[in-house]
């Protein structure tokens, strides 16, 4: 009862912190203090799952995305040049992502191709996408006028157990690595999954190591806390979050503790956040776990009956709709990583079309204004903006560059690692 009363006080209290954003159009003073703000500095997204999308839904095809994927009558899509236009977005990971299952050569395949598409949209937009490999290239990039493309590997399983894998994604253009995903990885411990090495691997502890000697980000959003601190105390540079909230206000495994807020202040790295409402807000979480086991029981009291499924959950969805977010919600996770770990350490990493539920107005990549409207309206300073923006990651991109030149004549890490 307690644990369902605080849920319900924060949804209270986010309701009051956002009244607003999505209920008013941003004014033009907002608007163009915005503008000279993403002119300067290039809002960076630390995540975006289009690739497993055309992977998935659409054979591999990367046309028709200059505008109106958001229309598309089957399977829509939150990302397209258009709206990466208005989102005044500078630069972008696109995540390559497998299935978890996948494990060994067929990982890496499937990884590979990934890639390629990623490698295929941005040839086919080049007025829009441009490749950034270094921190330079995305400033340049973004001076230019078009968008800085980088590839971020999610999930340590994806190199199949082989550092020689993970030396080749590097030359690839990937420029973190995400060290386990929703189950498991041979490197790390999920937060979604039982634990198997009590935080990270040994064959991880090398891992972490080969990704600071190439100049490769460790990525931490989806490991469990353990393997968070262990991957801290391991890494020489900045460390990433590239998708994920705050625990202290959503208990999603899958978000950040205070405790590793404080040690992220200490190693430089940087919580990018998630746009999921689902780790974004308690009472969702709940309302999604209800609903999870009403379909559940529905489906032993009903098995055999798809028709007679289909009513009954309509009706358990009408009698317990969906909760609704505001663009706050996202602002205050903000706020929290900012007071806990400092301004210098947040980022965003919205995960568009990796989520299926967000707050109203932020649904597609030219929501970002939005936030940025609600944060000024908070009292966000032009100079905390930009390192929420883009600021703060390229400052981590540059420590691993710089880490990685100094360490070049170090040897690689062997084929075979303990496990």
């Amino acid at each position: 009862m307690k644990f369902v009363l605080c849920a319900a006080l924060l949804l209270c209290s986010t309701a009051a912190l956002a009244a607003p954003a999505s209920d008013r159009a941003i004014d033009r003073a907002t608007q163009a203090r915005i503008d000279r703000i993403l002119k300067r500095t290039p809002l960076i997204d630390g995540h975006n799952d289009i690739a497993e999308q055309l992977l998935e839904d659409h054979k591999y095809s990367v046309a028709n995305l200059a505008s109106g994927t958001d229309k598309w009558p089957a399977n829509p899509l939150m990302t397209d040049m258009a709206r990466l236009r208005a989102g005044r977005v500078g630069g972008q990971f696109w995540s390559v992502y497998i299935n978890g299952n996948l494990k060994g050569d067929e990982a890496i395949r499937k990884t590979i191709e990934q890639i390629d598409v990623v490698d295929r949209m941005i040839a086919a937009y080049p007025n829009d996408l441009a490749r950034a490999l270094t921190a330079d290239d995305i400033v340049r990039i973004h001076k230019s006028g078009k968008i800085a493309s980088l590839i971020g590997i999610e999930g340590g399983h994806q190199i199949g157990g082989s550092p020689s894998a993970l030396r080749q994604y590097y030359r690839l253009g990937a420029r973190y690595m995400t060290l386990a995903h929703f189950s498991n990885s041979e490197i790390a411990d999920s937060a979604t999954d039982d634990p198997e090495h009590n935080g990270l691997s040994t064959f991880g502890q090398s891992v972490v190591r080969e990704m600071n000697r190439i100049g490769m980000l460790v990525d931490l959003a989806h490991v469990s806390p353990k393997a968070m601190a262990d991957a801290l105390a391991t890494s020489k540079v900045p460390v990433l979050f590239t998708h994920s909230d705050a625990r202290a206000l959503t208990d999603n495994p899958r978000n950040v503790p205070d405790e590793i807020l404080l040690r992220v202040r200490s190693n430089g790295g940087v919580v990018m956040v998630n746009f999921y409402t689902g780790h974004l807000s308690e009472p969702y979480r709940q309302w999604n776990a209800s609903r999870a086991a009403e379909k559940a029981r529905q489906g032993l009291l009903l098995n055999g009956q798809p028709d007679a499924r289909a009513i009954a959950m309509k009706v358990w969805d009408t009698a317990n709709p969906e909760p609704t977010a505001e663009p706050g919600l996202v602002a205050d996770h903000i706020d929290h990583i900012a007071k806990v770990a400092g301004h210098d350490h947040v980022g965003i990493g919205a995960d568009m079309d990796g989520i299926d539920a967000t707050p109203v107005g932020l649904e597609g990549v030219d929501g970002y204004p939005l936030l940025f409207a609600e944060l000024i309206r908070r009292g966000w300073s032009d100079a905390n903006l930009a390192k929420l923006a883009g600021g703060n990651v390229l400052r981590a991109l540059r420590a691993a560059e710089t880490y990685a030149k100094a360490h070049a004549s170090d040897a690689p890490a062997p084929e075979t690692l303990p496990k």
